[in-house]
């Protein structure tokens, strides 16, 4: 699929670097011989940061590290939302990061496991998303320091260690992670690891703001433009989505699915499409369509090839006239799968035209 413009870190929140200015007062490497990034500035500690109500459930979750999964129990502790000049004088290693704004989230883990962790770092699978599933960029320091080893640091209060070098089993340990999020208030607090489930938990009442109210209602209609082959131009369109469903992989079962697939949930969003120009289209509309999880991942549709006699697609998620042409004035329907982990779910659905000036259009999955 391709990215959905005006949404910032559409593939999922990454593990960034975060180096401080590169010279001190005497001109010298501030990371010294040892590599470690630090600030060098003199303006101390920032203004206090905005503390906001976070879900604090603790839940099981899977750690990888070196190719090794360990079992834990974890949860957001506190949340607060800085200011961009609480990093004034940190450099950012990617340029995209200096508009977004700067959150502190403080986890707490506790090893259910039977051996001792070496170096737990689960806080880095942390990220913040806002409603339309905009993810945060979960932010790393260079050479793995903290910015707090040697003062003045421009993180809060509370975040001014990095995590325990070890963890015993049944040993309880707390870490802040920076995380970088575009404008707008957040919804959701996300933990997401290759080996296990999604973690998600509220921020406030859950429901936080779209960045900028760019979402539109789930079952809202709005104009665009498709093209095909056929075409040589763009022709008018009204899309209308219709409906987001949970699926079964039983759903799926004649399909070829990967060992990964099958760990996943498919959810089915059916879009309807009016032809409103003058010209025949190839029903391939179902090719613009995206969603955005509730985690910040991108889940384009999957590509599920059906040669049974009754066409292509599953009984669940059918368009209403398959294998035939949208002629002008007619509508159709069409149903695309989306696979997601268990315990993410749908957050905002798109529609990106294959005009690359054309606007991307967004609804509210739920």
């Amino acid at each position: 699929m391709r990215v959905c413009k005006g949404i910032a870190g559409v593939a999922g929140a990454g593990v960034l670097a975060l180096l401080a200015t590169a010279c001190g007062a005497d001109g010298e490497e501030a990371a010294g011989s040892g590599g470690r990034a630090r600030d060098t500035g003199s303006a101390g500690k920032p203004a206090t940061a905005t503390a906001l109500p976070v879900e604090s459930t603790l839940r099981t979750a899977t750690w990888s590290s070196r190719d090794q999964k360990h079992q834990l129990k974890i949860a957001p502790e506190r949340l607060k939302r800085g200011t961009a000049a609480d990093l004034k004088n940190v450099q950012l290693i990617d340029d995209d990061l200096k508009d977004m704004v700067p959150y502190y989230l403080t986890v707490r883990f506790t090893n259910t496991g039977s051996t001792v962790l070496a170096d737990p770092t689960p806080q880095s699978n942390f990220t913040l998303t806002l409603a339309n599933g905009s993810p945060g960029e979960a932010v790393s320091l260079w050479n793995n320091d903290t910015l707090a080893t040697e003062p003045p640091s421009p993180l809060p209060d509370g975040c001014e260690k990095g995590g325990p070098g070890t963890l015993e089993a049944g040993g309880t340990a707390r870490a802040c992670q920076l995380v970088m999020l575009p404008e707008g208030k957040p919804a959701t607090v996300a933990y997401t690891d290759e080996a296990g489930d999604t973690l998600l938990w509220k921020v406030g009442d859950g429901k936080g703001d779209d960045n900028g109210g760019n979402l539109l209602s789930k079952n809202a209609s709005a104009p665009t433009t498709w093209s095909d082959v056929t075409t040589k131009g763009e022709v008018p369109i009204q899309i209308t989505r219709k409906s987001v469903r949970a699926g079964s992989l039983r759903d799926l079962s004649k399909f070829d699915l990967s060992d990964e697939q099958k760990k996943l949930v498919p959810y089915y969003v059916t879009m309807e499409y009016r032809n409103m120009g003058k010209k025949t289209l190839l029903p391939s509309m179902d090719d613009g369509v995206g969603m955005l999880s509730a985690a910040g991942i991108e889940e384009p549709p999957v590509p599920l090839i059906d040669f049974s006699a009754q066409g292509e697609g599953i009984d669940q998620c059918r368009g209403s006239v398959p294998n035939t042409r949208l002629k002008p004035k007619s509508a159709i329907t069409l149903c695309t799968v989306h696979l997601l982990s268990k315990g993410d779910r749908p957050a905002m659905i798109a529609f990106t035209p294959q005009d690359k000036k054309a606007e991307t259009l967004m609804w509210r999955a739920g």
